[in-house]
């Protein structure tokens, strides 16, 4: 194993994408990308780090697209807060079947589940070396798995918030959509806000801003790239304060 002192960002909040895990039948949970996604999260853990994770729920449940279709947006984010706790209890069960430790801390407190998140005791689960997923959200409507992503990096000292998901990092445009959408390798998180790029939403980027930490955005295709960032090698998109 790793030690840490050979690593750039010892301490890691990992941000995946739900909508990731649904793979290519573009809803709920395909196993072979649970299995993708866990393997990539043992390699991380056998090098040293401090790992936290943030799963989202757009596999299951989008809250604001539900909201749009004529639901009621406090109880469609609550649905999306539910999705992302049945991500985390996948992830969980695949990673201890590889003999990672893990623990699922929630905002939404479910004792036959899952512990409740009280900070103190996720900071003692990760000194302990294990693997921590927050779950729930923030607890509260109208905030986006984003948002709580940084909010557990900053509650857990991270160094890096790294945003795993279906594209290779930043762009111009939503390269799906726009052929001719530029890849940005780098940019600070005040331009992101100015050009309004979709890199996380505005409340998450300035929680970023005003505690300085930067944001890794990868491709979670792509085996080992997580590794490599932590590392320090130049991979995806570097948004820095």
């Amino acid at each position: 194993m790793a030690g840490p002192t050979a690593l750039k960002y010892p301490r890691v909040l990992l941000k995946i994408s739900g909508e990731a895990l649904a793979g290519e039948q573009g809803f709920g949970i395909a196993p072979p990308i649970i299995d993708k996604v866990t393997n990539e999260v043992r390699r991380v853990h056998e090098m040293g780090v401090c790992l936290g994770l943030v799963i989202g729920g757009g596999n299951i449940v989008r809250g604001t697209i539900a909201s749009q279709q004529g639901m009621d947006r406090v109880s469609a984010d609550y649905m999306g807060m539910l999705a992302t706790i049945i991500n985390a209890l996948a992830i969980q069960d695949m990673l201890e079947r590889k003999g990672v430790e893990t623990r699922v801390l929630t905002a939404i407190r479910m004792e036959q589940l899952a512990e409740p998140y009280i900070r103190r005791r996720a900071l003692r689960h990760l000194e302990k070396g294990r693997v921590v997923i927050f779950a729930g959200g923030t607890g509260n409507p109208y905030f986006s798995t984003d948002t709580a992503a940084v909010l557990r990096g900053i509650e857990m000292d991270a160094d890096v918030i790294i945003k795993a998901t279906k594209v290779e990092g930043v762009y111009t445009a939503d390269p799906v959509k726009d052929g001719s959408a530029e890849f940005i390798p780098e940019i600070s998180l005040t331009d992101v806000i100015t050009r309004d790029l979709k890199v996380m939403d505005a409340a998450a980027i300035s929680l970023c801003r005003e505690n300085d930490i930067p944001i890794i955005v990868l491709n979670l295709d792509t085996e080992g790239l997580v590794g490599r960032a932590i590392r320090g090698d130049r991979v995806g998109t570097l948004v820095h304060p």
